[in-house]
């Protein structure tokens, strides 16, 4: 090993995470309290015991080179088994602490919390990062191995991973409140195609899902709109654009107040599965661990919180 590489120090480390996430030296200061010039100066100390460049400029942005993705990857290796290493050691003193890094598909933001606050009560030491993403970023998490766990409902088959379904997700199709489609007692998916569809974003995983499905059941829309997030959806369906389909939970609010109504469409629910994965073969930390034998065990409360936001919401 260079002799170089053994005085990077964690402080150095640390900055250079901070300018990776930021992609900016003066965001990167503020974030960990120091001034531009100290930022600059430990990024150029580091590029010495490199010896190779870590940022490239081009049109006043910020680039990580190939030694900067290495580092990156690196030190994200040495910080998690110093947090491996900090949660194993209050294993041994009998808590558990240390902090849960989940990233979710958008989709799961509503539920997941919940599902954490369940956790949490009983490990009340343990903190979480989340990160929320849509399908095509949760894949590519998942083979960069960025998080201790990802939830998510359709699991790629392409990348080796292990997976523990624990949950169903069942997708709906809604309208607004007053639409002529609620008067009606039996639909079928061809019945909502001659109305506006309101779509999420390209590399959403419930747009997949649903895309999918239509094209079995023969149910082509004319007429798609794409909105970037499933509140967009929600409120797009509110104003009146059109119709949707998506998880019952994330509108389970407006169906409980009535400014959404449930289509009872034949072929609906569409049910796919909550998932917890990881890469195999990852080494998991005692928090994710135990986050998995928490879902894997508390089969009463993860039920109680599927009744909750799955099931169908009286109009208050």
């Amino acid at each position: 090993m260079r002799k170089s590489l053994m005085r990077i120090t964690f402080r150095q480390l640390q900055i250079f995470r901070a300018v990776c996430e930021t992609r900016s030296y003066s965001r990167a200061a503020e974030e960990m309290a120091l001034t531009q010039p100290a930022i600059s100066l430990q990024v150029r100390q580091l590029e010495e015991l490199i010896g190779q460049p870590l940022f490239d400029y081009v049109a006043k942005k910020l680039y990580l080179t190939q030694a900067a993705e290495a580092l990156l990857k690196t030190s994200e290796d040495i910080f998690g088994r110093l947090e491996s290493l900090d949660m194993q050691l209050s294993d041994l003193q009998g808590t558990l602490q240390g902090q849960l890094n989940l990233a979710v598909e958008s989709s799961a933001k509503y539920l997941v919390p919940h599902l954490f606050a369940a956790f949490r009560a009983q490990h009340p030491e343990v903190n979480l990062q989340l990160v929320v993403v849509n399908h095509a970023q949760a894949v590519k998490r998942l083979s960069q191995s960025r998080d201790d766990l990802l939830i998510m409902s359709q699991v790629p088959s392409e990348l080796a991973l292990d997976f523990f379904p624990f949950l169903n997700n069942p997708i709906i199709a809604v309208a607004p409140a007053d639409h002529p489609l609620g008067a009606h007692a039996d639909l079928r998916l061809q019945d909502l195609t001659r109305y506006p569809l309101l779509v999420r974003e390209a590399g959403s995983g419930t747009r997949k899902a649903c895309e999918e499905y239509c094209h079995q059941k023969r149910a082509h829309f004319a007429q798609t709109l794409e909105v970037g997030s499933t509140e967009s959806q929600v409120e797009a369906v509110i104003a009146g654009l059109g119709l949707a389909l998506l998880p019952r939970h994330a509108a389970r609010l407006e169906l409980a107040t009535g400014l959404l109504r449930e289509l009872p469409v034949d072929e609906l629910p569409l049910y796919r599965s909550w998932c917890a994965v990881h890469a195999r073969g990852k080494h998991l930390s005692p928090v994710a661990k135990a986050f998995l034998d928490f879902i894997r065990n508390e089969r009463a409360q993860i039920s109680a919180l599927g009744e909750r936001f799955g099931g169908q919401q009286p109009v208050a």
